[in-house]
């Protein structure tokens, strides 16, 4: 799909500060236009989380904004959270629901009054739960299975923008597969996808542009065209190992 002008999902010099010393996010900038897969790679405390969290409305950022279809997301939570759909990496569900009772809850939460059972059942065989298990309780279920469970949730809210922190986090091969071929059929579908992994391979795989963050920035980004010919491992550990080394000399 071609992109259009205006990106759906933008960070514009996100800063976060929680003292003069410490800056969590420094200045960060991206884009991400409809049909496009942006993939953020970063150690822990990378600064990932930060950026996610400031898109979600669920910290403020210090300086800058983020945008989610040209709305700032501090300054109108409530319109911009209608465009985006979130998954995290420990999905939280009611155990003592089943996963079409999830489903229903949360599609009507968000006004989504319109879904049939059908619906239901046919977003859960989408992700990849087979159809016996739709009506067990999510207590039952293992870590991926209510990951998959989640991505069908996000799917049923039908917004432009889907967010995910280590979505493939508990999946196993197979299934990790199967989300990257519903990452990309969403991606055909015109929806801007944000997704923060530590799965390099992963991310080279299905992502347009990779960023790699360290210590609050983004130390190098690069598009998918511009990482055939490279090898994007070494590349991480090489922007990795010299922001530490860095880090240490100062």
């Amino acid at each position: 799909m071609e992109n259009i002008n205006t990106p759906l999902l933008e960070a514009d010099s996100l800063t976060k500060s929680y003292d003069q010393d410490v800056l969590a996010l420094d200045q960060v900038s991206f884009k991400i236009y409809p049909g496009q897969i942006y993939a953020m790679l970063g150690a822990n405390g990378a600064g990932k989380s930060t950026t996610i969290n400031i898109f979600l409305n669920f910290i403020e950022p210090t300086n800058g904004r983020a945008l989610v279809d040209g709305i700032e997301t501090h300054v109108n939570p409530l319109q911009a959270r209608e465009k985006l759909a979130y998954v995290s990496e420990n999905v939280m569900l009611y155990p003592n629901f089943s996963a079409i009772q999830n489903l229903e809850y949360f599609s009507k939460l968000g006004g989504h009054n319109y879904y049939t059972k059908s619906d239901y059942h046919e977003a859960l065989e989408r992700v990849g739960l087979e159809k016996f298990s739709h009506n067990r309780k999510l207590g039952d279920y293992s870590k991926g299975m209510r990951q998959k469970c989640g991505i069908a949730i996000a799917i049923l809210k039908n917004a432009p923008a889907i967010v995910l922190d280590e979505p493939t986090s508990g999946l196993d091969p197979k299934a990790g597969h199967d989300f990257t071929d519903l990452l990309l059929e969403l991606k055909d579908e015109g929806k801007a996808i944000l997704i923060s992994t530590h799965d390099i391979f992963r991310a080279k795989q299905m992502a347009d542009m990779v960023g790699i963050m360290s210590k609050g920035k983004i130390v190098m980004e690069q598009s998918k065209k511009g990482l055939q010919q490279q090898d994007l491992e070494q590349l991480y550990l090489q922007y990795i190992l010299s922001e530490n080394k860095q880090v240490r000399e100062n």
